[in-house]
C-alpha cells in the first residue's frame, strides 16, 4: 500500500500503489482528489518554497487572497491563514469575472481558480486580463482548467454575444443572438458540475493555448506542475490539465507577511524551550531511560569510525 497525507486536511492514507485519477475522491479524511491537492501544493510552492500541508501554513493576515468559486473544504481553512475571501458568480459574495468592479484592482496577492475558465463566455483572454488586474504587481493567479495536448484552443461557441440556456423536446440547448443579429441553436451542449451546480463548457483549452492566452493578458510567467509529489497522494494517471501558475511578477513576502511568519517561528520556537522545563517532559525522559536499562527499549549503537 501507498502511505500519504492530505495536503487538504492532514489525514493520513494508505491507497494501492499506482496513478491516481485526478478527479477521483482518494483523502478518506476529506473526500479530496489529486487536482484539489495539486492546486494547495502549487500555492504552498509559490508562497512559501516549501511542500507545505495546508494545516501547516503559518498564518499570514496580512496576505490577501480571493477565491473563485474554491470547495468549502479548503476555503474555510484558507480564511484562518490568511486575509481570504472566496467568492461566486451566482450567489454572495457574487463576483463575475467578465465584470470586476474597479475597486477590486490591485488588492491580491494571489487568485485560485479550480475549474473556473473553460466556463466563462469568450474571449477568455479579456476575462484573464481583468483577474491580472486584480493583482498586486508581484501577485500570482494559480488554477487549474480540463486542457489537452492538442495545437490550439477549442472555442464551442466562438460567435457567442447575447446568449441563454433553453428547453427544447427534453433537451438543453444554448441560444446566442449573434453581434449582427442572428439567432443560432447549439445542442449537444458539455455541462461539469461543480460546487455551484452544472456548467456548460465554452471551450476545450490546450495547453499551448493556454499559456498563450494568459502571457497575453498579461502574465509573462506561466509555469505548470509536471511534477509528482508522492507524500501528498499527487500521483496523476495523466500528464494535461494539470496545475499551473501565471505571474505578474516574482513572488516575495512583503515587510509586513514576512514579520508575522517570523514571529510564529519565534513564538514556536519558545514553546518548544518551555515545553522542555515542564514536568512532564521530565518525567518523559526519565522513563525512557528507565525503560533502556530495563531493557524495554534498544540501546542505539555506538557510532561507527570514531577515532579510538
Amino acid at each position: 500500500m501507498t502511505k500519504f497525507v492530505c495536503n487538504l486536511c492532514g489525514a493520513p492514507n494508505r491507497l494501492p500503489p499506482g496513478p491516481i485519477d485526478r478527479e477521483a475522491p482518494s483523502c478518506g479524511g476529506c473526500g479530496s482528489n489529486v487536482r484539489v491537492r495539486g492546486l494547495l501544493q502549487a500555492l504552498s510552492r509559490e508562497l512559501f518554497g516549501l511542500n507545505l500541508a495546508l494545516p501547516d501554513f503559518p498564518r499570514v493576515h496580512s496576505l490577501r487572497g480571493l477565491g473563485c468559486s474554491d470547495a468549502a473544504p479548503y476555503a474555510g481553512r484558507l480564511r484562518d491563514k490568511f486575509d481570504y475571501r472566496n467568492t461566486f458568480y451566482d450567489r454572495e459574495p457574487r463576483l463575475d469575472l467578465t465584470a470586476i468592479p474597479p475597486t477590486e484592482f490591485g488588492l491580491y496577492d494571489f487568485v485560485l481558480a479550480s475549474e473556473v475558465f473553460e466556463h466563462v463566455p469568450p474571449p477568455v483572454e479579456a476575462v484573464f486580463a481583468q483577474v491580472c488586474r486584480l493583482l498586486k504587481p508581484n501577485g500570482l493567479l494559480v488554477l487549474t482548467v480540463p486542457y489537452s495536448l492538442d495545437p490550439v484552443t477549442v472555442e464551442h461557441f466562438p460567435q457567442l454575444n447575447q446568449f441563454g440556456l433553453a428547453h427544447v423536446g427534453g433537451q438543453t440547448v444554448l441560444v446566442n443572438r449573434t453581434a449582427d443579429g442572428h439567432l443560432e441553436a447549439t445542442g449537444e451542449l458539455v455541462f461539469h458540475v461543480g460546487c455551484t451546480g452544472p456548467a456548460a463548457e465554452m471551450r476545450l483549452f490546450s495547453e499551448s493555448g493556454l499559456r498563450a492566452s494568459l502571457q497575453a493578458a498579461g502574465f509573462p510567467d506561466v509555469r505548470f506542475y509536471i511534477d509528482d509529489y508522492p507524500p501528498f497522494g499527487i500521483v496523476r494517471a495523466e500528464n494535461w490539465s494539470l496545475p499551473l501558475v501565471a505571474r505578474r511578477g516574482p513572488f516575495a513576502l512583503d515587510a509586513e507577511a514576512a514579520r508575522e511568519v517570523v514571529e510564529q517561528w519565534r513564538d514556536a520556537h519558545y514553546e518548544l524551550k518551555r515545553l522542555g522545563k515542564t514536568i512532564w517532559h521530565r518525567v518523559g525522559r526519565k522513563l525512557f531511560r528507565t525503560g533502556r536499562k530495563l531493557g524495554v527499549l534498544p540501546v542505539p549503537p555506538p557510532p561507527e569510525n570514531l577515532p579510538q
